[in-house]
């Protein structure tokens, strides 16, 4: 395992779709600021958060633990993303390139999981 977790890819893409989410939703409404922008920004936030967290922690088990919720934030991501589009919040091109993010880190946490398996 990486010696600190800024080693680890998935929790470089998942910085990269931090500050992705905080770019697009700059231009949700303003009526949104303690709603879907929110939501959002925390289920962000918590992806790289528990990743990091997750591989501070003393065992395997936890680590797992952490990614698992990080693979949930990661999840709600996802639906808010598309709660965006469908309310035509933010710039589409924006929504895609964190849609491409959040698919990618999910493929990657889901693949450490599996490694962690065994």
């Amino acid at each position: 395992m990486a010696d600190s977790f800024r080693d680890l890819t998935v929790w470089e893409r998942s910085m990269q779709l931090t500050v992705s989410i905080y770019r697009l939703t700059q231009k949700f409404p303003r009526e949104e600021i303690y709603g879907l922008t929110s939501q959002i920004r925390r289920s962000a936030v918590s992806v790289p958060s528990n990743i990091a967290e997750g591989h501070g922690r003393l065992s395997t088990g936890e680590f797992r633990q952490f990614l698992g919720i990080a693979r949930a934030s990661n999840c709600e991501i996802q639906t808010q993303l598309e709660i965006a589009r469908v309310l035509g919040f933010g710039d589409a091109k924006l929504i895609d390139e964190a849609e491409g993010l959040s698919h990618e880190v999910g493929k990657m946490i889901y693949a450490i999981l599996e490694s962690l398996k065994h």
